[in-house]
């Protein structure tokens, strides 16, 4: 799988903290601030939750389309972050504390606050004596250095949580872009379909299956031998449901910090991919805790434990880091090689039969707070193996879709090789493709796969640009090639 590499505390490609670990990311703040709240502020904050994600789970069905509309809007003030004072300035003395100095909107591109909501914060701050104006910058901006009394709150925070990243976005605002840009709904067309497989040779056949697959936006099962392109189809399938997608940086929920946006799995989109210049994605008018990415694709193979399906707090650092459920939201989720997992099968099942039948999941955070977050992606399990010898019947009725990817047939094998040929830099010869059949597949009754094209085609170019060969498909090639790649298969 695509691996969950750890990263720095502040969780941005743009940090120049020096000597910054790398681990998962997310977040918790003080008891003291916890506690502020009354009871009955708590019970009927989680009251209103519920009610939203009632609400939700209702738009999920109408949501075709939607993600084109969604942009989250920049705020105009503090209010409309939905943050407080207080948890700006935790992030703003951490930063400032390994960072020395750093202009005003310097500070604003750390934390992902607009400049001119947090300009007047700094200098209430300096009020405080907490940070201290050290010089002049351009624009009407200051050089900004902590003081002694800021250094000491700002450790202090730090021993509480190492983050000082993108502020975070909160649970109701993230609950309602998960539900505008959902899949639920969305029906891709044969059209859809053949645009998303354009650089594989698909048959007819498997589009007519894969396609109400996708469209039941649920799960399904691609079962067949190994090579013959399973993970290369469940990989294409996401594009289906459109490109793009808005998720927060980090996620806040009553203190604990979340990182969901992942560079080591999801790829940011800078710009209007389409060059049309419409505005539409004109990043100024957007709130920079949110990022644009390519909808997910999250490929989870047999490294896959329990762990990465729930929220995971370093013990050092306190930073949380998402579930695989949160990253792929609006996308497909990839179990891969399923069966060979660290775990027994039915524990990985069992974990999510709720979540697939309902479309929404349970957390667990640091904090001990239980929280409902939509399970909103197609799931995929890619296995080797027979789904009926993998699960009982009662998981199988929640995966209605079991998909068989076959060996290809002669033709559509003997095409491989004729569309391979010019990708790898070799000239295409019919003839010796004939001569590998007749000679090395049929009197060893050797199963075609979909992956030996261009695995046996590679050895062949590497063979000709040992030998100082013309780069071309010959018998004397394609057997060296074959002795090579089958001599333990």
């Amino acid at each position: 799988m695509a691996k969950l590499d750890d990263v720095n505390f502040n969780f941005d490609d743009e940090s120049t903290t020096p000597g910054s670990s790398q681990p998962p990311a997310g977040v918790r703040h003080s008891q003291g601030a916890r506690e502020a709240s009354s009871d009955r502020d708590a019970i009927r904050g989680n009251v209103e939750l519920e009610e939203l994600f009632d609400r939700v789970q209702n738009l999920l069905g109408d949501a075709r389309g939607s993600d084109q509309n969604f942009i989250p809007p920049i705020p105009e003030n503090l209010e409309q972050t939905k943050l407080n004072s207080d948890e700006v300035e935790r992030l703003v003395l951490k930063f400032l504390l390994q960072k020395g100095s750093a202009a005003g909107r310097e500070i604003s591109n750390q934390i992902k606050i607009p400049f001119g909501i947090l300009f007047p914060l700094l200098k209430s701050w300096k009020q405080e004596q907490i940070i201290t104006f050290r010089n002049a910058a351009e624009m009407g901006d200051y050089v900004f250095a902590i003081t002694d009394l800021g250094r000491d709150r700002a450790r202090k925070y730090q021993r509480e949580c190492a983050y000082y990243g993108s502020a975070p976005v909160g649970l109701p605002e993230y609950l309602h872009a998960m539900a505008a840009q959902s899949i639920a709904g969305k029906h891709a067309t044969e059209d859809d379909l053949k645009k998303a497989f354009s650089d594989l040779l698909i048959s007819e056949e498997m589009f007519e299956r894969l396609g109400p697959a996708i469209n039941s936006g649920r799960g399904m099962f691609l079962f067949g031998e190994p090579g013959n392109g399973k993970t290369s189809i469940a990989e294409r399938v996401t594009s289906c449901f459109g490109d793009t997608v808005w998720i927060p940086r980090t996620l806040g929920i009553d203190g604990d910090l979340i990182r969901v946006f992942d560079p080591g799995v999801h790829e940011e989109i800078i710009g209007d991919e389409d060059d049309e210049d419409d505005g539409l994605f004109d990043l100024s008018g957007v709130d920079p805790r949110w990022v644009r990415i390519r909808r997910p694709t999250i490929v989870a193979g047999g490294e896959l434990t329990m762990s990465e399906l729930e929220v995971t707090q370093n013990p050092v650092t306190r930073v949380c880091e998402a579930s695989l459920q949160l990253k792929s939201n609006c996308g497909t989720l990839v179990i891969d090689d399923f069966g060979r997992q660290q775990m027994p099968v039915d524990t990985l099942l069992n974990r999510w039969i709720v979540p697939l039948e309902k479309r929404f999941d349970f957390l667990n955070l640091p904090s001990g707070k239980k929280i409902q977050v939509p399970f909103d992606q197609l799931i995929i399990f890619s296995t080797n193996l027979e789904p009926d010898d993998l699960v009982d019947g009662a998981f199988l009725r929640r995966i209605p879709y079991k998909i068989q990817v076959p060996d290809p047939r002669p033709d559509h094998f003997v095409k491989l090789f004729e569309i391979m040929a010019p990708k790898v830099g070799l000239i295409y010869d019919a003839e010796a493709i004939d001569y590998l059949i007749d000679t090395h597949y049929i009197p060893f009754q050797r199963p075609f796969r979909n992956c030996q094209p261009r695995d046996l085609l590679l050895q062949v170019r590497n063979y000709c640009l040992y030998k100082k060969l013309p780069k071309k498909v010959t018998r004397e090639a394609l057997d060296f090639a074959v002795d090579n790649y089958f001599s333990l298969l």
